[in-house]
């Protein structure tokens, strides 16, 4: 499942490509991905102009130009196997869409936006942007870990009394937002702290290790443009390039790069999702 690096990679495209043209033409070409497709899709986006292209957590928001009462926002999630992807305008007619682009986008510039989806775990609806935050998706989400409520003090109080592993509680939306398996493995190696400590063992110098661990291993995934492991592709359709770079995940069996750890790193189970971690620099 693509998470928060490779969604962010999605929206600064989307950024790019879409503010300030309109939605000529939308066509959703199936009545549903894993929740139904608002009916209303082609007639609320047509003649609409995109504002601006955000991130929540793993969700994508579009921000139309209607502000009656507020402007209409297109939350996308993009399930485990969703793509974007974007084509240039050209002096040739579109080929016709691929079997798994369910939804085509018509620009005014134009240049066509599809979302591809095989598994159909991905889903967009449409909301008001004042009725966000107390959405079901949104209303227990914690902070955003690249932003300034995301903060060791913040961290000591969401651990505080959980005796949960803490690999599992940095998973937990409601304790901070976005992060997935991979990063917050390799977050929890750059910190040296175990995966299987309990959460409320980590407030402290613990924590205070963490948080700027999980800051710079997700802002260097964004700067490789997240990571490729299976389906996740830029709107460019290239690969991200972050998985060459793990220093943990994925690397069953290896050698520790620690200095001097001398330590192999090993794979457990945890709540059904691989762990990746060495034990040697890992307490």
């Amino acid at each position: 499942m693509p998470e928060l690096p490779e969604v962010e990679t999605v929206r600064t495209g989307l950024q790019q490509a879409l503010v300030g043209r309109r939605f000529e033409k939308v066509v959703a070409r199936r009545p549903d991905l894993r929740f139904p497709i608002p009916a209303d899709l082609s007639e609320r986006l047509e003649g609409r102009t995109v504002l601006e292209a955000r991130r929540r957590a793993k969700y994508l928001q579009i921000v139309l130009d209607d502000a009656d009462p507020s402007p209409t926002v297109v939350v996308l999630h993009l399930g485990m196997s969703g793509r974007v992807n974007l084509l240039p305008p050209g002096d040739e007619p579109f080929p016709e869409p691929a079997k798994h682009d369910h939804l085509v986008f018509d620009l005014s510039d134009g240049g066509r936006m599809t979302y591809n989806d095989p598994r159909r775990f991905g889903f967009l609806d449409l909301m008001r942007e004042d009725e966000l935050a107390s959405h079901d998706w949104f209303r227990d989400m914690g902070p955003e870990p690249l932003g300034n409520d995301f903060h060791a003090d913040a961290l000591n109080k969401a651990l505080a009394g959980k005796a949960t592993p803490i690999k599992s509680v940095l998973l937990d939306q409601r304790v901070v937002a976005g992060l997935g398996n991979i990063y917050v493995c390799e977050a929890l190696y750059d910190s040296g702290i175990s995966p299987r400590r309990k959460a409320s063992t980590v407030p402290g110098k613990r924590a205070e290790r963490l948080v700027p661990a999980i800051r710079d291993v997700l802002q260097r995934a964004i700067a490789s443009g997240g990571s490729t492991l299976r389906d996740y592709a830029r709107l460019d359709g290239e690969s991200g390039y972050f998985q060459h770079e793990f220093r943990v995940y994925d690397r069953e069996g290896e050698a520790c790069r620690h200095d001097g750890c001398g330590g192999t790193i090993q794979r457990i189970v945890q709540s059904g999702r691989s762990t990746f971690f060495c034990s040697g620099c890992q307490r």
